[in-house]
């Protein structure tokens, strides 16, 4: 009795080590991903075209990143559904059938395309967090050759309730009924890290970096320093840890997600959403648009400093002519008769 016990403790720890939803919601595990292209689903890989070309599960297709084929590339803003239902259909992604969407361990891009099929009317799309490092660490086949599926005619039916408009997020800000979090880190959350004309928060957002729902949400920083050497620091934790993570939350409330553009909030929303938190919604201009919206209240207000970021971009010039200035006297004392 005592093994079997054992055995079951093992096996419950095992899964949520490893972050593995594999009972075919939003986010599942490899078994999951290898049961659905046996099947027919439809394998999206969402990395770069690069990276799929290096190896890519297979029968899986690609269109590049979708955040940059999507999406406008000044504003950030999603394309006019017309030009996605092209873009998708090139690529044989029928929004009616089973997706499954994939791209490197843990990162917002999968979970960008999971909620942007979402968006556009399908109904059975999932994540894959684990992604292609789970699938090469579980030993699976891997494919250099590319899928190309046939092309069709996509006909979107946008769910526009699952997204709101900076004019949205302003009307909601004395709403007791809402609640905003900010999936951004903590510097860009305080206004010390500026990607907008204007740093800071929206009033009353509550700050949870889409890395806190990691097991180690330092892993990349980690790996980068060579103080781990896998990836395994970026499995979701427990659902149990989650739903602890996010205990200040009312998961009756209306909860709108936000981030630099909605890519890393994304994350977020999926995971509310597996959360059963009932009305979920992503802020898709996020704080690009309204860091940029002067008119926008906003907390902790800090604004882009152009004298600053000229004088930087001049030093680092006058660094690069000094370097070329000394390559040149380099060759050119290399070229002289010794």
């Amino acid at each position: 009795m005592k093994a079997v016990t054992s055995m079951l403790v093992a096996a419950v720890l095992a899964v949520g080590a490893s972050g593995a939803r594999a009972q075919g919601g939003a986010i599942v595990d490899t078994e999951f991903v290898e049961q659905a292209a046996g099947r027919g689903a439809i394998i999206w890989d969402v990395r770069s075209e690069e990276e799929y070309k290096k190896g890519h599960i297979p029968s899986a297709v690609n269109m590049d990143d979708p955040q940059t084929q999507l999406r406008d590339p000044k504003t950030e803003d999603y394309l006019p559904v017309a030009e996605m239902e092209k873009l998708l259909g090139s690529a044989g992604i029928d929004l009616s059938k089973e997706i499954v969407v994939y791209g490197a361990k843990g990162m917002p891009p999968a979970y960008f395309g999971q909620q942007t099929l979402r968006y556009l009317g399908a109904d059975r799309v999932h994540v894959y967090h684990g992604g292609f490092d789970d699938w090469k660490a579980a030993g699976k086949t891997v494919s250099t050759e590319r899928t190309a599926l046939p092309a069709l005619a996509v006909r979107a039916t946008p769910r526009k309730e699952r997204l709101v408009s900076t004019q949205d997020v302003v009307t909601k800000l004395n709403d007791s009924r809402a609640q905003i979090v900010d999936a951004r880190t903590p510097k860009e959350y305080s206004g010390e890290d500026v990607r907008a004309l204007r740093g800071g928060h929206i009033p009353g957002a509550v700050n949870i970096p889409y890395e806190q729902n990691w097991v180690d949400p330092d892993t990349p920083r980690k790996l980068v320093r060579k103080q781990v050497t896998s990836k395994d620091g970026m499995n979701l934790k427990s659902k149990d840890a989650l739903k602890q993570l996010y205990a200040a939350l009312d998961p009756n409330k209306e909860t709108i997600v936000y981030c630099q553009s909605g890519s890393r909030a994304s994350e977020t929303a999926t995971i509310l959403q597996e959360l059963e938190f009932r009305d979920v919604k992503i802020y898709d201009g996020s704080w690009l648009a309204y860091g940029n919206t002067f008119d926008a209240p906003a907390a902790d207000l800090t604004y882009f400093n152009v004298a600053r970021v000229n004088g930087t971009l001049n030093q680092l010039q006058g660094r690069i002519e000094a370097l070329e200035a000394e390559l040149e006297r380099l060759k050119a004392a290399a070229a002289k008769p010794q």
